[in-house]
């Protein structure tokens, strides 16, 4: 007799508990997963309006909506057929610890790139980028960041749990180097020559082509090992609502997705979105944003990685 408790689920709105409906898998460290999707519902770094820690439940519920597709539109190959994708649940950690969240961070991060997985973190407040980073650069030394923001995250604010001063530490911890790093969608106060960072601001990223844009990317990175960071505000408030600190005047979904698939060839080595606030989404599109940017991003990494 057929199981019937055993099916494919396809639909877009039943069983929907892991990121693309791939395997929750309780022991990630043991398993043959090349991509290794880590919620992280953290916010208590946050500044603004709080409720990001809700963000890896609303990507992974969004993310059934891409899961049917099979082969990602318009990616000429079909992702899972190259690479293993498992979903480890989210980083368990006392509630309220921040101290203590960081050490679990960098903790799991650091077990699993020891066994050779790569680490798609869900966020949670952008802060959550600084434990990883510190995970990261104990593999792969010194990187390159890309960093799609609203905001440059590098205020010298005087605390150590604040999702707006990872990248004023991280450079000062020689986790990135800032000279071959690139900010952008800026569209709030800053001075590149204050901080270091080359920036394409949002106003220059929506007249510029995407072209030019990658360009630009590509001659600031080389061929340093990357870790792309994505804070969904980039995106302009009418394409992600949902998020603790929106700034008008930012990029388009399109846009930034063909952005993201003109940097084919990258050395990127982790990736992460962060700061989706589902209290404030409007029918989930910045959940969903945010679930086709987190598969973007699985897709660049599977170009370098797994198609040479």
């Amino acid at each position: 007799m057929k199981n019937i408790f055993n099916q494919v689920d396809e639909s877009i709105y039943s069983n929907a508990m892991t990121f693309l409906r791939q395997p929750l898998v309780n022991n990630p460290v043991e398993s043959d997963a090349d991509i290794v999707v880590l919620g992280l519902p953290f916010d208590m770094a946050t500044t603004g309006r709080s409720g990001a820690r809700m963000g890896p439940t609303a990507i992974r519920q969004a993310s059934v909506n891409l899961a049917w597709e099979g082969k990602r539109f318009p990616w000429p190959f079909s992702l899972l057929k190259h690479c293993k994708i498992i979903d480890a649940g989210d980083l368990v950690f006392s509630a309220g610890d921040s101290a203590h969240f960081c050490q679990q961070v960098e903790t799991a991060v650091g077990q699993l790139l020891e066994a050779d997985k790569t680490v798609l973190s869900l966020g949670g407040d952008h802060f959550v980028t600084l434990p990883i980073l510190r995970a990261y650069a104990k593999k792969f030394g010194t990187m390159a960041l890309i960093h799609f923001d609203a905001h440059t995250d590098t205020y010298n604010n005087g605390s150590c749990y604040d999702h707006g001063t990872m990248f004023y530490h991280a450079p000062k911890e020689n986790l990135i180097d800032r000279d071959k790093s690139i900010q952008v969608g800026i569209r709030t106060n800053y001075k590149a020559k204050d901080h270091g960072f080359s920036v394409i601001n949002a106003m220059q990223a929506n007249d510029l082509s995407v072209d030019e844009i990658t360009t630009l990317i590509k001659e600031r990175i080389g061929n340093m090992p990357v870790y792309l960071t994505f804070d969904i505000d980039c995106l302009d408030p009418a394409f992600a609502p949902g998020t603790g600190t929106p700034v008008c005047g930012g990029m388009s979904t399109d846009k930034i997705l063909k952005v993201l698939r003109g940097l084919a060839g990258i050395n990127i080595v982790g990736m992460d979105v962060v700061e989706v606030a589902p209290a404030y989404d409007n029918s989930e599109i910045t959940a969903l944003a945010a679930a086709t940017i987190a598969l973007e991003l699985a897709h660049l990494w599977a170009v370098k990685h797994k198609l040479r």
